[in-house]
Formats: C-alpha cells, structure tokens, sequence
C-alpha cells in the first residue's frame, strides 16, 4: 500500500488515503464527502516530493469532483435527472 497525500480542490482539504498505486493524471477516482457519501472526482496533478528522513519521494495528487457529480449533490433531484425514483432522501434503484 502506497500513502499519499490528497488535496481537494473542490472542499479546500487534504488528506492521507492509502492505494495500491498511484493513480494518473485523467484517471477517476471515489472519495467519501463530508457528508458520507460517495463521489467520483478526476485526478488534475500528480507530484513527488521528498521527504525529510532518507532517499524516498512521497506523491501527492491534486483532486477535483468530477462534473456530473456536482449537480447530484446538492440534494435537489429536481436539477439532476438520475432516473432513479426518491424514498426518505435516498435513492431507489428501480422506477416503474
């Protein structure tokens, strides 16, 4: 497992999440929001830095959500057509 440290554009953080490999620049990704859910967010920058202690280059990624993801968000299904119907604020996975 390769550390590395993430900062999100689109809420202004950073954090530390651990991945098999570092993804690449284009390349999706899931975080969980503040709020717990899921969202997909596109890799903009990748860097190595290195670190205070030894030979060893410690990667950052630069995080924005991804467009469509956006409008979903917010709460309002009115603006953002899922196609999925509503019960108690959460989404139900078949519409008839």
């Amino acid at each position: 497992m390769i550390e590395i440290e993430v900062q999100n554009e689109t809420h202004q953080n950073q954090a530390r999440i651990r991945f098999a490999a570092v993804p690449r620049i284009g390349e999706g990704i899931r975080l969980r929001e503040p709020d717990g859910m899921w969202a997909s967010y596109d890799v903009i920058d990748v860097w190595y830095q290195k670190v205070e202690y030894g030979d060893i280059w410690m990667p950052y990624l630069h995080v924005r959500m991804t467009p469509g993801e956006a409008a979903g968000s917010d709460g309002g299904e009115s603006t953002f057509d899922t196609g999925f119907g509503t019960q108690e604020g959460e989404l139900e996975p078949f519409k008839i």
